[in-house]
């Protein structure tokens, strides 16, 4: 994936040969190597692990975002830069939930944000972009990801739901401006979903099984 500057990278403790550089424990052959093999694949066991619970997780959220009642019944558009809002908003609500999550949580959900933009990467490639156009297609998509974050954000601290509607219906609307559909629907299923999140227990996070309550189920 080129470097553009905008992935946040997963962070899972300190490789097994960083640890071993800083052992000062005197211990016996066999002890020693004991213990190295034990780091080794103890953590490429964790890193395995931590795998699994993100493609769980980023599976579940994309799949909320392709929920037919988003397209039929609250206005948003059923095409590709549709479903690219919905997986935004439903990305923007977990990442807001993480934040407030221990350091395990908010490691699953760094991973989650790699995933999505080699996603996006894997995707552009597929839709025949070359090489030297995918970092500039890459860094618009990114700057629409954090443009919507920083707005959606901002309603939702302030318990806008006005502002929220109106955000989503600049964002998702862009060319209809006012004769654009109503988003209050959406904005308020976001606001419900939000406070259904913050209920969660943390071991939902931990392990990658956060399910947002979508219309219709």
């Amino acid at each position: 994936m080129p470097d553009i500057g905008i992935a946040i990278h997963a962070c899972f403790g300190k490789p097994a040969f960083a640890i071993m550089q800083h052992d000062h424990v005197r211990a016996h052959h066999f002890g020693r190597l004991f213990l190295v093999n034990w780091m080794v694949f103890g953590f490429f066991r964790q890193k395995r692990n931590n795998q699994v619970i993100v493609e769980r997780q980023y599976g579940a959220l994309t799949a909320a975002a392709r929920t037919p009642a988003f397209y039929l019944d609250m206005n948003v558009p059923d095409t590709v830069i549709g479903r690219f809002e919905m997986l935004t908003i439903m990305l923007i609500l977990y990442f807001r939930r993480t934040a407030k999550s221990p350091r395990s949580g908010q490691e699953i959900a760094q991973n989650i944000i790699d995933a999505f933009f080699e996603d996006v990467d894997h995707s552009i490639r597929e839709l025949g972009v070359g090489d030297p156009g995918v970092p500039k297609r890459m860094k618009k998509l990114a700057g629409m990801y954090y443009g919507r974050l920083e707005s959606y954000a901002a309603a939702l601290d302030k318990n806008d739901r006005e502002a929220l509607a109106a955000a989503l219906k600049r964002n998702i609307h862009p060319e209809e401006a006012e004769a654009a559909p109503s988003m209050q629907a959406l904005a308020d299923w976001m606001f419900a979903a939000e406070q259904a999140l913050a209920a969660l227990d943390e071991n939902e996070i931990e392990t990658g099984m956060v399910r947002l309550a979508v219309p219709g189920s």
